[in-house]
């Protein structure tokens, strides 16, 4: 009996038995520490974290690896040696110190010490889009909620050596170390969407990234938003768009976008009033890069010639002229669009036609249509632009359209819009605000546009069907310039700098020069705005439509204008306005339209085949383009991406953490 008894209270107090340790949690007595994994404190040995602000670590680490052997072969310890590279510098040394905090945990008085949650949350908020952009997932052992702790349960910052040094420097650079450092040096694509992606991270509460599509080679096409309230359009803010690298070889473009993206975020953050004032009161969407495949050749070709055992470096210059212009397909995007300038050439004698959102006809879906081009005409349908620039290089000028000749068989003749006077308005404001442009001493390349000062209608200058800027202007609201920004299409890094002088007041110039003519609503009797009114100015045979939640914008010179409003099924409301030519801001004229009976459209009575503009890819055969293939439960499903022979080649277990949606 009493053996029985002895037997029973060895049980429950084996029963009874802390269970065994985490790491650090020995010395609080809430575990059994068993002789092969007693915590132990020693000396930092790890290369890649010799210059953690502490001395002493403990094994097993904070994820279990037992020894400093059983960590330097790891997965995790590899990712913390390769980051640098393949985030392009981005985020570093920040995550490899919060890395090495979990991997090599600071050792005190004998326990271990966690770092702080904190810390862990500034870091992945101002890096997840780096993980984004190369299709990583954020690394499990970086998990904030999992492995970090609070200020109560005694934590400290592994980063708090790194931010003194960075105060010192940036104190002595800017007011508060707010000011963005424009880098002046070309951008991979990698580079180039960490950094839009990160200056939305710094200005959130006015900037945000998406992708309107992908390319041929599935890389994004990303645009960086800024706005007051970004991701939505607001009643009477008006929306432009700027649009680099259309043709991959013509780069300039895309970088001056890159550093207008950092400019407007730094700036607003400083207080800079004009900036404030731009982005509290326009929606501003910036694409640097509509061919980024293209890009990538043209750059190749450019690193191709600097090789010193090249032997034909006037190959090089020759074919910078040419490689990378198109997209992956061979198409070259700025002759892809619909040719709607032929249409409005061939219907415009008659009496009722609309020279305005013409539709897509559906024989345009026969032929190859690239997903660039198909990603940015859906964006121009969804979005109500007012103005918008493309950036190409290889002249000197700004052309506007027609770009398309109203003559089949002349190359250069004069091809005016009906908004001939408001287009040559918008191209001066972009040239004379250039430093170089509009000067008639400036060196050109090889045309004489000096004597126009800088601008030129297109068709004037060489006539081709199917580009973005007729488009625009035939199918939306949006008034296109194609701004030409100089001789050299890929030039030197050294020339970086000097065209972000020469063209960044131009660009904000532009920009502003969205708010000139007239704005308003147009309301139905009980103060609900009315989509699709058509609003019409005598003597411009070119309407705009209001946009969803009846607001417009209706760009207009100085004078004296007869305006008039109208939807289906309402009257025709028509007013008489004056525009100063001291005035400095947009004027708002507002319409109230009373409902009538319906009566037939004579605007398409004898074109019944136009009252078609909601039909849009018809086959559907294009659709592919802006989906992503999804796995069975929905999930976004994706190939082994670039960076994982990193991990499969050197015989350890597989980091399957890293890819996402698996």
């Amino acid at each position: 009996m009493l053996g029985a008894a002895v037997l029973l209270s060895l049980l429950v107090a084996c029963s009874s038995a802390p269970p065994p340790c985490e790491p650090g949690q020995g010395s609080f007595g809430r575990c059994t520490e068993t002789a092969g994994e007693r915590p132990q404190c020693t000396e930092m040995v790890l290369g890649y974290c010799q210059d953690v602000p502490y001395n002493t670590v403990m094994f097993p680490n904070i994820v279990g690896h037992q020894s400093r052997l059983e960590t330097e072969i790891s997965a995790e310890y590899l990712l913390l040696s390769v980051l640098h590279g393949l985030l392009n510098g981005e985020c570093s040394p920040d995550l490899r110190l919060l890395g090495c905090s979990i991997l090599a945990p600071r050792c005190q008085d004998s326990t271990l010490l966690k770092p702080c949650r904190s810390s862990c949350e500034i870091v992945r908020k101002s890096c997840a889009h780096a993980f984004e952009a190369i299709q990583m997932a954020w690394p499990y052992f970086l998990d904030c909620d999992r492995f970090f702790v609070g200020d109560e349960e005694g934590c400290y910052d592994p980063l708090s050596a790194l931010r003194a040094r960075q105060d010192v420097t940036f104190s002595s650079l800017s007011d508060g170390g707010h000011a963005t450092i424009l880098q002046f040096t070309y951008h991979s694509n990698a580079q180039m969407f960490n950094i839009l992606k990160k200056t939305a991270a710094k200005c959130p509460h006015i900037a945000q990234t998406y992708s309107i599509g992908r390319s041929v080679e599935g890389k994004d096409l990303l645009v960086i938003e800024f706005s007051d309230n970004p991701g939505q359009h607001e009643l009477l803010e008006p929306e432009i768009k700027l649009i680099g690298n259309m043709h991959g070889n013509e780069v300039l473009g895309r970088q001056l976008l890159i550093y207008l993206a950092q400019y407007l975020c730094s700036e607003y953050v400083l207080g800079n009033e004009r900036i404030q004032t731009l982005i509290n009161n326009t929606r501003i969407h910036l694409l640097p890069s509509m061919n980024p495949d293209g890009y990538e050749l043209a750059a190749s070709e450019v690193a191709d010639s600097q090789d010193p055992e090249n032997t034909n470096q006037e190959g090089h210059i020759y074919n910078g002229w040419t490689s990378g212009r198109a997209n992956a397909q061979n198409i070259d995007l700025n002759r892809n669009f619909p040719d709607l300038t032929s249409i409005y050439y061939n219907r415009r004698r008659f009496r009722h036609f609309r020279s305005d959102h013409i539709p897509i006809p559906d024989s345009y879906w026969v032929n190859k249509v690239a997903p660039e081009t198909y990603a940015v005409m859906k964006w121009i349908r969804a979005i109500p632009f007012v103005i918008s620039a493309s950036l190409h290089g290889g002249e000197l000028v700004i052309s506007y359209p027609f770009d398309f000749s109203r003559h089949p068989e002349e190359e250069k003749m004069f091809s005016p819009t009906p908004d001939e006077q408001i287009f040559k308005q918008l191209a001066r404001t972009y040239a004379d605000a250039h430093t170089t442009m509009s000067n008639n001493d400036t060196d050109r390349c090889g045309a004489t546009f000096a004597s126009k000062g800088g601008i030129i209608n297109g068709a004037l200058w060489y006539s081709f069907a199917g580009g973005m800027s007729d488009f625009n202007y035939l199918h939306s609201n949006c008034l296109e310039l194609t701004v030409e920004l100089g001789c050299d299409k890929f030039p030197a890094e050294e020339e970086l700098y000097p065209e972000w002088r020469r063209n960044k007041e131009a660009l904000l110039s532009f920009m502003e020069s969205v708010h000139r003519g007239i704005k308003g609503v147009v309301k139905d009797r009980n103060g609900n705005g009315i989509k699709g009114a058509i609003i019409s100015v005598k003597g411009i045979r070119h309407d705009i439509t209001t946009a969803e939640g009846g607001d417009y914008w209706r760009l207009l010179n100085p004078g004296i204008h007869i305006v008039s409003a109208t939807a289906k099924g309402y009257s025709r409301v028509m007013k008489r306005i004056r525009l100063p030519r001291n005035m400095q801001k947009v004027g708002q004229v507002d319409f109230v339209l009373e409902k009538v009976p319906l009566e037939p459209d004579l605007d398409y009575f004898n074109i019944p085949e136009l009252d078609n503009y909601e039909r849009f890819d018809p086959y559907n055969q294009f659709e592919q383009y802006s989906q992503r293939e999804l796995g069975e439960n929905g999930e976004e499903r994706t190939d082994k991406p670039w960076w994982w022979t990193y991990f499969s080649q050197l015989g350890i277990s597989s980091p399957t953490w890293l890819l996402r949606n698996y």
